[in-house]
């Protein structure tokens, strides 16, 4: 059996793997007296600030687990990434790496695609900090208009406490701000996002003694049972059932669905839609002339 091949040593043979695959002249090296492809042992211990014995071992499956200390070094010298680092951590030290928060720069036109073949229910893509990020038609509808906020503004906790309109529109507003709330705080922990969501939370603390309180009481929630109850201006009480979504190879994002439970409900959401985006009857005149 080939070393590349030796099934007992997964550490070792992923390590051999990535640094095989990795240029040396864009990283600077020379190419010269190379009789393998990608990087030689002592370039990768170098840039991992490693001693090269130390590294020779680890391909060897000898001298015991690393450090998560020494698997993150050796993630950034082979250039990995988030899911390759996981797999590092994971055949390294048995367990998942502890989690990072990286904030990323919106979604993809696929992402919003899928979000737009969803209507007519609403939908959105959230952040582990609960910022929304991108959305269909259907949701300004029945939602909030996330189009008519600044980006910084697009935080759902922030509507569920600041927005007068967001708080008439629940049903039981108390068990949801309580909902979202210690979902927000389970999920930014998780994410290790804690850092990003403090400025928020210190700003809702000043502003809302309400959510203060609620802060300070520390709960988590149990699963909210999938139902959602909308008190609409036009539509009277509506009931959906909502489900949460990971986004596929986007750890920082969720995609979260509601779908009516009463399906006339449905038609009258497309009659909101077409309503919001015909013009009104002056303006219709007036291109016309």
């Amino acid at each position: 059996m080939s070393e590349n091949a030796d099934t007992g040593n997964l550490l070792g043979s992923y390590l051999r793997d990535r640094r095989s695959k990795l240029d040396p002249a864009a990283l600077g090296l020379s190419q010269a007296r190379r009789r393998t492809p990608g990087l030689r042992r002592e370039e990768v211990a170098q840039r991992a600030s490693i001693s090269p014995t130390w590294y020779t071992w680890l391909e060897q499956g000898r001298g015991g687990a690393p450090s998560a200390e020494v698997l993150d070094r050796l993630a950034s010298a082979l250039l990995l990434t988030d899911l390759e680092r996981e797999h590092l951590f994971l055949i390294g030290l048995g367990r998942p790496p502890e989690a990072r928060y990286r904030k990323g720069d919106g979604v993809s036109s696929r992402l919003q695609r899928v979000l737009d073949a969803l209507e007519p229910s609403p939908a959105l893509i959230r952040t582990a900090t609960w910022d929304v990020v991108a959305w269909n038609r259907a949701a300004p509808v029945m939602l909030t208009d996330y189009g008519a906020l600044p980006p910084g503004q697009r935080n759902i906790l922030r509507s569920i406490f600041l927005d007068p309109q967001s708080r008439e529109m629940q049903v039981d507003w108390e068990s949801v701000a309580r909902f979202v709330l210690g979902a927000v705080r389970l999920e930014t922990a998780r994410a290790g996002a804690g850092d990003e969501i403090r400025p928020l939370i210190e700003e809702l603390c000043r502003l809302s003694p309400e959510f203060e309180a609620m802060w300070a009481a520390n709960d988590i929630p149990t699963h909210g049972g999938g139902a959602k109850h909308l008190r609409h201006p036009l539509l009277g009480t509506v009931s959906f059932e909502y489900s949460t979504f990971a986004v596929d190879g986007r750890s920082d994002l969720s995609l979260i669905v509601y779908n009516p439970v009463d399906a006339g409900d449905l038609e009258r959401i497309c009659e909101l839609m077409t309503a919001r985006e015909e013009p009104p009857a002056h303006e219709s005149r007036a291109a016309a002339i």
